[in-house]
């Protein structure tokens, strides 16, 4: 599946933030049908560009990334920390701006049909690269690089993060086009080599590391070759990486980029960042800053930084497990592993969620970087409002609901029981933070004033967001009834996110627990059948944002998920940094990081 965004946040004050993945605001977008950002980014220094700098001659920018890099090559990395240390050297064709728009970067245009550039019938995209662009070792950068990163990618074991597996072939017309052929129609066709997610790496320089051989490459893995505005010096993992400016980079005439080295600095916790950044001013930048609001703003108040915060698409949520965890089932065609209550039982979910006091939720653990939500895709017109009778708490109403199901409490315990006598008591995970444990037990008081009992308990985020799923409790596993976390998407198109809660999707030992995205193992073949229908549907045109709602919909109604709130990130920035803009919540956070620059 797609890559996406699985985030560790937990809990926290994710204020407000802004949205993609970015690329040369001197580029301008011609095309794409891209979506509408949620959310209006919040804080941010001017943009406005100086005159007369020369690249490389701004001294240090200091970053603190309290979750320190392990390496730098984006295509093995899962975690957004890895990925953000790759950012600022190896760029893919476009990014996605922070209103969801794409912008070229190592592309000289955003291929549309209008400009011949997409197939009528969407089986094919042609690239053409920019002129001129070199790694930063001086060789040209071409077309072969491309597709030897398709075939890096291509080879399983490899291990690569990347997918292209609805690439059939790349066909090099010369150094500087080529053309992606898709094993089916792709109406969305900015998948591959977009985003932060899917940059090109050098043929050269990686030549040796395809298969097995990958993992061992570490020269090539902590520091390799881009064509971005910095490159790797030293790589210390779980602690430091420092860059230096790319000599070579294709904006140093124009005084781009303007500081002469970058350094990410990891450790520490993510309140230690925020103060150093805003309250002591030690710091540059601060990233993901899961602090509690009543801690995080008063630091703003010194004023030597300022806080980034934006909305895009991350929603923490809770899923009910469509199989059951007793025992031990995975997701079975016939039926079999079926939860005994929770399976397929929308009024039942209903009912838990019109409970729950989004409000407190918020009030509690966002302040303003959280808004309560009844559905998981929240971007401009295609995000669907049939589900918004979760804003208003109704606990009458899901009283009713459970006594029109016949779940009624016999022997006076406090909880109801289902008609075949089980009792309506579930245990409920988390990752371990103070924010989502707050709100678990906002839940869990809730609940009781329904007839539902839960036995809270938490996870260490380690072991719970787990991509090798090693623990036997990571969220792809799901050992409980219940689990909340958040996830969000990478790129702006409904139809690669909607994806991962198709029925092919149900993960399983067999097909390795996190290559799979559909945590609650739900199977329902109306939103299978319908997301096949928008995966075919050209975005903007007739009908297409009514197939987004349906798939909203038919995923709040089959009782696998309950959207809690839509939640921001958030970063700091100290106040002498200019040309930063707004934060971009799609992709790299560092996306622009060629324009900053420091005022005096």
């Amino acid at each position: 599946m797609k890559r996406t965004k699985w985030l560790a946040l937990f809990g926290v004050l994710a204020l407000l933030l802004a949205a993609c993945s970015p690329s040369e605001p001197s580029d301008t977008t011609t095309a794409p049908p891209a979506t509408e950002a949620p959310g209006t980014t919040v804080g941010g220094p001017d943009p406005t560009e100086p005159s007369g700098m020369e690249a490389g001659s701004g001294g240090e920018l200091l970053i603190l990334q309290w979750q320190a890099p392990s390496q730098a090559n984006t295509m093995l990395s899962s975690g957004t920390k890895d990925l953000l240390a790759g950012s600022i050297v190896l760029e893919p064709l476009a990014r996605v701006a922070p209103d969801g728009s794409l912008v070229p970067t190592l592309a000289a245009e955003i291929p549309t049909v209008d400009n011949g550039g997409v197939a009528a019938d969407f089986s094919s995209i042609t690239w053409t690269l920019k002129e001129g662009i070199v790694w930063s070792d001086g060789s040209p950068l071409t077309t072969d690089d491309f597709l030897f990163t398709y075939e890096y990618c291509s080879d399983e074991l490899t291990g690569c993060q990347a997918d292209f597996s609805k690439v059939a072939s790349i066909d090099i017309v010369d150094d500087h086009t080529m053309t992606l052929n898709f094993t089916e129609p792709k109406p969305y066709p900015f998948d591959e080599f977009v985003g932060y997610t899917e940059p090109v790496i050098q043929r050269a320089q990686f030549q040796d590391c395809v298969g097995e051989q990958a993992s061992a490459c570490t020269d090539q893995n902590f520091m390799p070759i881009g064509t971005g505005p910095y490159k790797v010096v030293d790589l210390r993992p779980e602690d430091t990486v420092v860059y230096e400016y790319n000599e070579l980079y294709r904006g140093v005439p124009d005084g781009k980029p303007f500081f002469g080295s970058v350094t990410i600095k990891g450790g520490g916790d993510a309140e230690a960042a925020a103060r150093s950044v805003l309250e002591i001013g030690e710091a540059d930048y601060g990233w993901n800053l899961q602090v509690a609001p009543e801690i995080l703003l008063p630091m703003e108040a010194a004023g030597n930084g300022v806080i980034l915060s934006g909305f895009t698409t991350s929603v923490e949520h809770i899923n009910l497990n469509q199989t059951d965890p007793e025992t031990g089932s995975e997701w079975a065609a016939d039926g079999s592993g079926n939860h005994p209550i929770l399976y397929q039982n929308f009024p039942l979910a209903q009912a838990l969620s019109l409970a729950i006091d989004r409000d407190a939720l918020v009030t509690v653990g966002y302040g303003p970087t959280g808004q309560p939500t009844c559905t998981l895709w929240r971007v401009g017109e295609q995000a669907s409002a049939n589900q918004d009778w979760c804003l208003t708490r109704d606990v009458a109403a899901a009283n009713q609901i459970l006594d029109d199901l016949g779940y009624v409490d016999t022997d006076d315990d406090g909880i109801r029981e289902t008609d075949t006598g089980l009792p309506l008591s579930f245990t409920y995970v988390t990752s371990t933070n103070a924010v989502r444990q707050s709100n678990q037990a906002i839940v869990k008081e809730n609940w009781a004033e329904i007839g539902v009992d839960v036995e809270m308990s938490n996870v260490d985020a380690g072991l719970f967001f787990d991509g090798t799923s090693a623990s036997g409790v990571s969220i792809w596993q799901f050992p409980s009834d219940m689990e909340m976390f958040t996830n969000g998407a990478t790129l702006p198109d409904p139809a690669s996110y909607l994806f991962g809660w198709v029925t092919d999707e149900i993960p399983t030992a067999a097909l390795g627990w996190p290559a799979s995205g559909n945590m609650p193992r739900m199977s329902v073949a109306e939103y299978d059948e319908t997301w096949k229908e928008l995966s075919q549907t050209a975005p903007g045109s007739a009908g297409y944002n009514e197939l987004a709602w349906k798939l909203q919909d038919l995923m709040v109604e089959s009782g696998a998920v309950i959207p809690l709130i839509l939640r921001a990130d958030v970063s700091a920035i100290s106040s002498d940094i200019l040309g930063f803009g707004v934060l971009n919540g799609w992709d790299s956070e560092y996306w622009n990081i060629q324009d900053w620059y420091r005022e005096g």
